[in-house]
């Protein structure tokens, strides 16, 4: 087996990160949206959208990357690319705070270990 393909193995047995939006929850609930680490083929297919992605994401790339990676509690796509008009309609801070943690890649455990 070649390296690459060992390392894919090794990625495909990674757990998925998730993150919880109290603002989007029901009742006392958060909604719960899941997602891999982000990979230089996400980044590759957001700047070719948005060329200043890394230096300057853009709230229409955010909610881009958003719609990419995010996925519900069954592992299917929590969005589709239809969804961007009522994403754009959300609260900045909301936006903000799902694409932090996306883009969140050491994890407080594994920082309060170092």
């Amino acid at each position: 087996m070649s390296l690459a393909k060992q390392i894919a193995a090794k990625r495909a047995e990674k757990e998925l990160s998730s993150f919880d939006v109290e603002e989007w929850g029901e009742g006392n609930e958060p909604l719960t949206l899941f997602f891999s680490d982000v990979a230089a083929r996400d980044i590759s297919k957001i700047q070719k959208k948005h060329p200043n992605f890394i230096t300057s994401p853009s709230m229409d790339a955010m909610v881009d990357l958003i719609i990419l990676k995010c996925l519900d509690k069954n592992g299917d796509k929590a969005f589709e690319v239809g969804d961007k008009f009522i994403l754009m309609g959300e609260p900045l801070g909301v936006i903000a705070k799902i694409f932090g943690a996306i883009f969140e890649t050491v994890s407080v455990e594994e920082h309060e270990k170092n």
